[in-house]
């Protein structure tokens, strides 16, 4: 097969895969590093590479897990609570693993939709990365995220557009 028919390959089988579906066997440091390494090559306007990312393994990812069930219960009227979603965020951060916080960082070079698209086109890399070594994924953007600006240590110029879920597939 050549390199055009691998890629159209890829493309063609990349879904969003979600942490049910996770066998729980880790992924190797080797392939983390291979998908990260992908996510910085994504173009960007005056090279301002605003895409930030961290990684959440083990300790930390359980740490993320419950701050977000904890915000959520939080935020949430009384009578808006579901009990489940509660539950679900908890379930899908520990059934990943590996969790990733999606972050922009403004520069005030470029107008900030480009920094954006730049990001989203890194995540792009990281979903096709992923794809070609059968690793599932998928990006979550939940409003919690907007209340995670410490755990994730966002700078006034930043953003945080969501978490993106890795784990192995059979």
């Amino acid at each position: 097969m050549n390199k055009s028919e691998i890629l159209k390959q890829i493309i063609e089988q990349r879904r969003s895969i979600f942490p049910k579906d996770y066998t729980g066997i880790e992924i190797s440091q080797e392939i983390i590093d291979e998908i990260l390494y992908s996510a910085t090559l994504a173009p960007n306007h005056k090279r301002t590479k605003p895409w930030r990312f961290k990684i959440f393994k083990g300790e930390e990812k359980a740490k993320l897990a419950a701050e977000m069930q904890e915000i959520y219960k939080s935020t949430q009227p009384g009578h808006l609570f579901l009990e489940k979603k509660y539950n679900d965020i908890a379930f899908k951060i520990n059934k990943a693993d590996v969790v990733v916080s999606i972050v922009v960082n403004f520069s005030g070079m470029v107008p900030e939709w480009e920094e954006i698209a730049a990001v989203s086109m890194a995540v792009q890399n990281m979903y096709l990365s992923c794809t070609a070594n059968n690793i599932g994924c998928y990006w979550s953007s939940p409003k919690i995220v907007d209340y995670l600006k410490e755990s994730l240590t966002i700078e006034e110029n930043q953003k945080c557009l969501g978490l993106f879920y890795m784990g192995n597939l059979e």
